[in-house]
């Protein structure tokens, strides 16, 4: 069975917890896609170059969950000749047999315009910088301004940004708790796997 599941939203807004769990619950294979920027970010050098040289390896690094690699995801992601290399693999995880959930910026909107599941899950820019303050600590108020800079160049690239695709199912965790939400996209595709 060929079947993607796309996730897009903004950091912190849980779409990784919410991805990992959808997975888990119908058995599909999952890709972090901020994974690969995160990799090519902190690999350095040509950016082009080590796009194109990725390997699985290469996300498994300890240093992928930092601010820094996070700002160095955020920064190659709008060159086009990165993106280029790194749609493909993609394209391929996703559209292979036995389902697939993908979660990142723009896969309803380009990766994956065909899946057969699209969500947007968000939460408004204060409640994802404290969750990602939780995570990584330091100043609070430089992390909500870090993710408000993020979201700016995230959403205004010109090279598909940050967006939901116009049929996506909107999930605003800002209120929600984890399993609240887990349960609402896992709704969300257990109907369309029943074809309703």
């Amino acid at each position: 069975m060929i079947f993607t599941v796309a996730i897009d939203g903004p950091a912190a807004a849980g779409k990784g917890t919410i991805s990992r769990a959808v997975a888990g619950r119908f058995g599909f294979r999952h890709l972090d896609t901020g994974l690969l920027y995160r990799a090519v970010g902190v690999k350095g050098g040509d950016p082009a170059r080590a796009a194109r040289d990725l390997t699985p390896k290469d996300l498994d690094r300890d240093d992928l969950r930092t601010l820094e690699a996070g700002r160095a995801a955020s920064q190659v992601a709008v060159l086009p000749e990165v993106r280029a290399a790194l749609v493909a693999f993609q394209r391929r995880f996703a559209r292979s047999e036995g389902g697939a959930v993908l979660d990142g910026r723009d896969i309803g909107t380009v990766i994956c315009p065909e899946a057969e599941v699209k969500l947007y899950v968000t939460a408004s820019p204060e409640v994802r910088a404290h969750r990602r303050w939780l995570e990584v600590g330091g100043d609070e108020a430089r992390v909500l301004a870090e993710v408000k800079e993020r979201d700016a160049r995230d959403m205004g690239r010109a090279d598909a940004p940050l967006r939901p695709a116009e049929d996506a199912v909107l999930i605003d965790t800002s209120a929600m708790g984890i399993d609240e939400a887990v349960a609402a996209a896992i709704a969300v595709v257990a109907a369309r796997l029943a074809g309703t």
